[in-house]
């Protein structure tokens, strides 16, 4: 995107620079000059995200003319064909413009979401999301402002030419792309926070399709960002590459003798093509009235008597209905104190026409008052469905649905699967994390306690995930309310990623390892009861499993694909990894928009506490004395799996984080990758193989067997050397892959209506996985990665108490041990027998009407009636009358006759 100047000696893109951000600048003014008109002069009713929006547009043109003014003083030269005296209205130009940018997203992102306040006033949680992204974009964005403002001290400096060594600025490229994330996650939440209400509406086709259109081109402004960040990374190689080298170039020398104008013009057009079309995108709804004056048929259905709109929190009712004034009044029931009259479609006192209505209503002058009358049966109906249904997030009608406790083997696949997908998400996570932090040492020379630090903080969002927004998300909303909000804050982490690489900073890289543990902890939070509980309980254990070896596939796969073939150790693989991140970032988001649609089961605390009632109900009520007072055997067990998951968790991260230097100690000639990847594929065969075993072979019993053969295999790694070491470490991982499940199905069973309270302090106790390599990593130092295996065999042993609390007591055996819910598979065998009946019936009625269909309509078969008629009376006694009737018959139609003895 370079041309050549006129004189032929050297390129610019100063021209298509200017081109570009003026010839969007003027179609983004045509925008807000229609909105205005539409707003002020056709409805003649204004609101804060109009007057919003034009300070936006004020903000924005400043911004694009501080582009248009930078490329007449060079903005797009190489520094060596740009006259001195340019350097500094040039760069006053690129101050004015990064000064500007962040405001100017703020107030177009802030008209949008005052917009969208406006969509309905009985969503809650759509409105709470839309408050909370409002700050997020006005917080994150006036700490950029500030940020860009005093990007140099003395803020003069940021124009001046050559900077004074006097002065200290900050790398330019660096503070662009640090914003990088603010914005792609505000673009994608106000480009998805509507579409559960719109695509819950009942609209014409035609008004389908505008708001479709209308709320969908948020996407080209996310693309628009991507582009910018592109251009943007180009410039960041230098940076990464002087890093990796120990060199360094600060931001007075990239200003100084860095090509900034260069590389910059091109994002500073993109900046401007984000800002000016995301304006328009939201200027948009704003000119239905308009259209309506002057092009009716492009957004009036005529096809549709009634379109009148509704939202999931109105009722449907058929045009006939809304036409019953005619009927009598008294066919409606009285008022009842159980239940509310349904909010009639007026948008205030004043007859003011709200959002929603002005959005989707094709008479933009008022609003039609219809009066729906019920008569008693429908009144009780509607009443009836509106308190049985239950609403999730008050889009989805979660109603009528078996919960997960009642399911059969065969009515739990489908959504088993759905939720093992989530395994093999956050396993395959797990593994680019891993390399992505050894990746990150490497290049910016981080310490070895750096990167312990890493893994600790990644495990810190494991403890106080659960502990707080988790458990909200978990006990109000259930289990899918958890897969969503986990994949979210997951996106969030990998996008945080950006600016720590950028920066080259450690705390921004811890924080960005602690957010993404903390989306992965809310996704473990629910997803390992629901598969635990989804089903017969009698195979809890061998579906935790082999969902869990599911997730082991992922962790063998992605350190593969990282260090092979993806992230090789240097400056450009790093700018690789970003990249992915925000793939991963991306795909996260979509997946969790795509959960919100796949119906899945769920499973309240009073359900929950009947399940376990019809399961173990003497067993949950077993005490022993401790001292004086009695103590459920519950509730010590479940404080003992929670220190056994705190344990084994700690000793299997100890285990993966030392592998390297146990493998360089007693076979360095061995590829680490290679052999670290025989383990990964040995931890997961061996959850293949426990949940084939837990069929057959009591949990508690396979539990303690696998927690001793590791702590045996973790004692004989500290005296093995050669081949021998390589082989028993493998053997450790091997033994470690079925403990996590057993301890978490085993942990939550008998729970009852504490049953998610009971998960979220198992997840939490994941947090020991940040605790134990620590340690390890100290005794490493002290001596040797043989002898840190130690620490291992402490954490495997204090885990084993909990298998050997299992079998120790009768009353700890009767809670651990499955058992099968007779009145449930008795149900399930019912219901299987009754759709079977069903389905037989359905087959033989649609075989009846492919007989009555069939066009062979000339064989055997009336004569076959009329012979089983004749010999349905017993013989010598059928009536003369019916001789006679039937012989003349047989005489009409001889061939039929012919033809059924042919038989």
């Amino acid at each position: 995107m370079a041309t050549t100047n006129p004189d032929g000696h050297f390129p610019t893109r100063g021209p298509v620079v200017m081109c570009v951000s003026a010839a969007t600048l003027v179609l983004c003014s045509l925008f807000v000059g229609f909105r205005l008109v539409s707003r002020f002069m056709v409805v003649r009713k204004t609101g804060w995200d109009d007057y919003t929006m034009i300070a936006a547009w004020l903000l924005a043109f400043g911004a694009s003319f501080s582009i248009c003014y930078g490329t007449t003083k060079g903005l797009g030269r190489r520094q060596e064909n740009m006259p001195p005296e340019w350097q500094q209205p040039m760069k006053q130009s690129a101050y004015v413009f990064s000064v500007l940018y962040n405001p100017a997203l703020m107030a177009t992102k802030t008209s949008i979401l005052l917009f969208y306040l406006t969509l309905s006033k009985t969503q809650k949680v759509f409105r709470w999301a839309t408050i909370a992204t409002l700050l997020v974009v006005n917080i994150g964005g006036l700490a950029l402002t500030i940020l860009n403002i005093l990007q140099c001290r003395p803020v003069s400096a940021a124009w001046f030419s050559p900077v004074p060594d006097s002065a200290h600025c900050t790398n330019i490229v660096t503070i662009y792309l640090s914003s990088a994330p603010l914005n792609i996650i505000t673009d994608v939440a106000i480009l998805f926070l509507p579409m559960p209400i719109l695509t819950s509406m009942h609209l014409p086709k035609k008004q389908k399709i505008i708001l479709v259109i209308t709320f969908g081109f948020g996407i080209f402004v996310a693309a628009v960002d991507v582009i910018r960040i592109a251009y943007l990374q180009d410039a960041q190689r230098d940076t990464l590459q002087a890093a990796q080298a120990r060199t360094s170039e600060s931001g007075n020398e990239q200003r100084n003798n860095g090509d900034f104008a260069w590389y910059a013009s091109l994002s500073f057009m993109w900046s401007a093509v984000e800002i000016n079309l995301g304006i328009m995108c939201g200027c948009v709804p704003a000119l239905k009235p308009l259209v309506r004056r002057f092009l009716p048929s492009w957004i009036i259905d005529h096809t549709m008597r009634d379109p009148t709109a509704r939202t999931s929190d109105e009722t449907v009712l058929h045009p006939e209905i809304l036409g019953s004034r005619r009927r009598s009044d008294l066919l409606i029931p009285p008022a009842s104190p159980l239940s509310k009259p349904y909010p009639a479609r007026d948008s205030g006192g004043d007859g003011s026409m709200g959002m929603m209505d002005f959005l989707t209503t094709p008479d933009m002058n008022e609003m039609p008052q219809l009066r729906p009358s019920n008569t008693v049966v429908t009144y009780a109906t509607t009443t009836l469905t509106r308190r049985q249904s239950m609403t999730f997030f008050d889009f989805v009608n979660m109603g009528q649905k078996k919960n997960i406790t009642l399911r059969s083997n065969r009515e739990s696949v489908y959504p088993v699967i759905m939720v093992t997908i989530l395994f093999f998400v956050w396993g395959f996570a797990y593994g680019f994390l891993d390399v992505l932090n050894s990746r990150f040492q490497e290049v910016a020379r981080m310490s070895d306690w750096q990167t312990v630090g890493q893994h600790s903080a990644y495990y810190a969002g494991y403890i106080i995930g659960p502990l707080t927004f988790g458990r909200i998300v978990f006990k109000t909303w259930g289990f899918k309310a958890c897969y969503m909000v986990g994949l979210s804050v997951y996106a969030c982490g990998t996008l945080i990623f950006w600016p720590s690489a950028v920066l080259n900073s450690f705390p921004a890289f811890l924080v960005s390892n602690f957010i993404t543990g903390a989306g992965l902890s809310t996704l473990e939070l629910s997803a390992n009861p629901f598969i635990a509980l989804c089903g017969p309980p009698e195979y809890a254990e061998a579906r935790l499993n082999l969902s869990q070896a599911v997730q082991a596939i992922g962790t063998i796969v992605s350190p593969l694909l990282a260090k092979k073939v993806l992230f090789p150790a240097n400056a450009a693989s790093l700018i690789d990894v970003q990249w992915t991140y925000l793939g991963i970032s991306f795909f996260n988001i979509a997946l969790a928009i795509i959960y919100f649609y796949v119906p899945l089961p769920e499973a309240t605390d009073e359900e929950l506490e009947i399940a376990s009632q019809r399961t173990v109900p003497h067993a949950r009520e077993a005490t022993i004395n401790i001292g004086s007072k009695p103590v459920k055997v519950l509730w010590i067990g479940l404080g003992m799996a929670t220190f056994s998951q705190f344990c084994y968790v700690g000793g299997q991260e100890a285990t993966s984080t030392s592998y390297n230097g146990y493998i360089n100690r007693v076979m360095p000639s061995t590829d680490y990758v290679s052999q670290q990847a025989y383990g990964h594929t040995a931890f997961a065969v061996s959850r293949f193989l426990a949940a084939v075993a837990d069929i057959w072979v009591k949990p508690r019993f396979s539990l303690l067997f696998f927690y001793l053969s590791a702590i045996a295999f973790a004692v004989a790694a500290m005296h093995a050397t050669g081949s021998a070491g390589a082989a028993i470490i493998t053997m450790v991982m091997f033994f470690e892959g079925p403990i996590f499940p057993q301890i978490f199905a085993q942990g939550i069973r008998g729970m009852g209506r504490h049953t998610k309270d009971a998960s979220v302090i198992i997840t939490a106790a994941i947090g020991g996985g940040g605790v134990f390599p620590p340690i390890m990593y100290a005794a490493l130092k002290i001596h040797n990665s043989q002898y840190a295996f130690c620490v291992i065999v402490a954490a495997f042993a204090g885990g084993a108490l909990y298998p050997l609390w299992l079998n120790a007591l009768p009353a700890t055996r009767r809670l651990s041990d499955p058992v099968r819910d007779e009145h449930t598979r008795r149900e399930s065998e019912d219901e299987e027998r009754r759709q079977e009946s069903a389905d037989d019936k359905k087959t033989k009625r649609w075989s009846n009407i492919k007989k009555r269909l069939s066009w062979n309509k000339d064989d055997d078969k009336l004569p076959s009636v009329e012979h089983r008629e004749r010999r349905s009376w017993p013989q010598g006694l059928a009536p003369s009358g019916e001789s006679m009737a039937i012989e003349p018959v047989r005489t009409r139609t001889p061939s039929f006759s012919n033809n059924s003895s042919g038989r």
